[in-house]
């Protein structure tokens, strides 16, 4: 999905916020997709930057440590994805069963 000409989510972003959210950190979230912790910033800064609304909210750590939240707007986004990414499959699988009647 682009914004402006811009990727706001793909699969890999939208798998990254999903593990923000189970987390509740970016670096752990990171860590459970084998991702560095620069790559995962840079995806969710890219996202932010690219999204009408900010899509992750940071705490500063400090003796309870910090973390990183998903905004409702981020949320929303996330199922809109999945939403339309279930839709595409199924239209494309609906095209490919007529093709293969042929």
């Amino acid at each position: 999905m682009e914004h402006n000409n811009h990727v706001l989510l793909g699969e890999g972003r939208v798998s990254l916020l999903k593990a923000i959210e189970e987390t509740g950190s970016l670096s752990k979230a990171a860590k459970s997709l084998h991702l560095s912790y620069k790559k995962a910033w840079h995806l969710i800064d890219s996202v932010n930057q690219s999204a009408k609304k900010p899509v992750t909210i940071n705490s500063i750590g400090g003796k309870g440590g910090g973390g990183t939240t998903l905004t409702d707007y981020g949320k929303s986004i996330i199922i809109a994805f999945d939403t339309i990414n279930k839709n595409c499959w199924e239209f494309l699988d609906n095209q490919l069963a007529q093709i293969e009647d042929f």
